[in-house]
């Protein structure tokens, strides 16, 4: 029997039991509006895919940085991504090099050459936004006093350089998700280093400067990222009921899931992804609060070091530092139902 869209929507969040109340009226939830600054990337792609496919969330611009490729690369992508999804927002190229001027090798053995997983790309002809990404981030946050949501995914540089320019954005936005860093739930550790996760390996002093500033910040790293796996056969439904949509992830997702395999995995770990789950549902996240470092030196470069509240040290360099968020336990089976709804909502 063939399942109809409606049904697969319905069973797919585990909302089936809501046709048992047809009579009770539900408020739709209130638009949020966010800023999207990636790398794309693979899994930069699927968390572009879940925020634009989740009905409260408002896509105002997509900005561009280094990490997955190099920067014409990762903006290329985030061109075509936009123009293929039909995301009619401005996207603005970032800056390439980190904050100390260093340009990171692509991990081509991971995302491919061309960073989508290799898979062909047609001719783009979406303009970019003239302005850098520094400028089109501080004029949206400042046009929407309270509203804006950044969500970061590569390195973090275009949100330290908005912050070095205009740092009463600190005090105008809503919140700021980065998807970056381990600090050691679940054993988790550095990715590209024994010591360091590749977003805040790839700009260290900028992840840290972000984690200094006077706003609300959350960070989704490995401790929860590496939680939750999709399968082949999770990608498979997605491409046989998913449209366009779908078909694309299952594309895109060979070559990743070809490293995840020589890992040992029988999948892939969610990482960017994680992130925006995390600004939809945060209830399906667990977190602790303290002031958070990262090294920007050494043989610990991008380390992530979080000093809970409440615990007593003597004086150090956490000291006068703002309480940040980071994610410790996920609901995967929930972060899995979330992707697999948003993308049956775009089919």
């Amino acid at each position: 029997m063939r399942l109809s869209r409606r049904s697969l929507l319905a069973q797919s969040a585990g909302f089936a039991s809501l046709s048992l109340l047809p009579n009770m009226a539900r408020a739709a939830p209130a638009s949020r509006k966010v800023i999207f600054d990636t790398d794309p990337g693979i899994d930069d792609a699927m968390a572009l895919l879940l925020l634009h496919g989740t009905p409260n969330i408002e896509l105002v611009g997509i900005t561009t940085a280094a990490g997955n490729g190099l920067i014409d690369t990762t903006t290329r992508n985030a061109l075509y991504l936009a123009e293929r999804f039909r995301i009619d927002v401005p996207v603005s190229k970032g800056q390439g090099a980190s904050l100390d001027g260093v340009t990171s090798s692509p991990p081509v053995t991971i995302h491919g050459r061309n960073a989508l997983g290799d898979i062909p790309l047609s001719a783009v002809h979406k303009k970019l936004d003239p302005r850098p990404a520094q400028d089109l981030i501080i004029d949206l946050v400042r046009a929407n006093p309270h509203e804006i949501t950044l969500v970061a995914t590569g390195h973090m540089t275009n949100l330290a350089l908005a912050l070095r320019k205009a740092p009463d954005i600190a005090s105008l936005v809503k919140d700021v998700v980065l998807m970056g860093g381990a600090f050691g739930h679940h054993d988790a550790r550095g990715n590209v280093t024994p010591a360091a996760e590749a977003n805040f390996h790839g700009d260290p002093r900028a992840a840290d400067e972000i984690c200094a500033a006077r706003w609300p910040v959350t960070i989704v790293g490995l401790d929860v990222t590496t939680q939750t796996l999709m399968t082949d056969a999770y990608f498979e439904n997605l491409r046989q009921h998913g449209g366009q949509s779908g078909r694309f992830l299952w594309d895109i997702t060979r070559v990743y899931m070809m490293f995840h395999r020589g890992l040992g995995l029988d999948g892939i770990y969610v990482n960017d992804a994680s992130a925006a789950a995390y600004v939809i549902a945060p209830e399906l996240f667990k977190t602790q609060k303290g002031a958070v470092r990262v090294s920007t030196e050494g043989v610990t470069l991008g380390e992530s070091v979080q000093k809970a509240d409440g615990r007593v040290y003597p004086p150090g360099d956490w000291d006068n530092r703002p309480s940040v968020q980071i994610c410790t336990e996920v609901d995967a089976e929930g972060v899995r139902s979330l992707f697999r709804k948003a993308v049956f909502q775009m089919a």
